[in-house]
């Protein structure tokens, strides 16, 4: 992000918003399970990375273009189902539970004046190592089961 292009009374009551504020446009939201948040770990799955995408904005991090691995996760982990769909949606509950206090923090650091893009790099490079982790529980793509419903 170009800290140039926010001016001083930006988040502050009457001033203009940080640009990182509107780094999710509605018709952006949910992007980031193209192939349809269907089910509540699917919406999780997409909200997460909606606002990690805002952590990445405010820590200057280009974030890379949507991978299959990421943008398909939500329905190959519920194809695998077990014990490996439980701990995933445990991990996707633990980075929530991470990424939204440290957004708010964020924010929050903003508007005494103070320079958050630190602590955002922090908490994005701690967001992607986490979600990596969570990542490598659905098995690859060629091997992964599928169950009959």
């Amino acid at each position: 992000m170009d800290r140039s292009s926010i001016s001083s009374d930006e988040g502050v009551e009457g001033g203009a918003p940080p640009a990182y504020v509107h780094a999710v446009s509605p018709q952006q939201f949910g992007q980031a399970a193209e192939a349809g948040p269907t089910t509540a770990i699917g919406m999780k799955w997409s909200a997460l990375h909606d606002a990690a995408s805002i952590v990445a904005r405010i820590a200057a991090v280009e974030t890379p273009v949507t991978s299959d691995r990421v943008r398909h996760f939500p329905a190959r982990i519920r194809d695998t189902g077990g014990w490996r769909r439980h701990l995933a949606e445990q991990g996707i509950d633990d980075l929530t539970a991470i990424l939204e206090p440290g957004l708010a923090a964020l924010l929050a650091v903003h508007a005494r004046g103070a320079d958050p893009q630190p602590a955002a790099l922090a908490l994005w490079q701690e967001f992607v190592f986490a979600r990596n982790a969570v990542l490598d529980l659905a098995p690859p793509a060629e091997t992964a089961p599928l169950r009959s419903t």
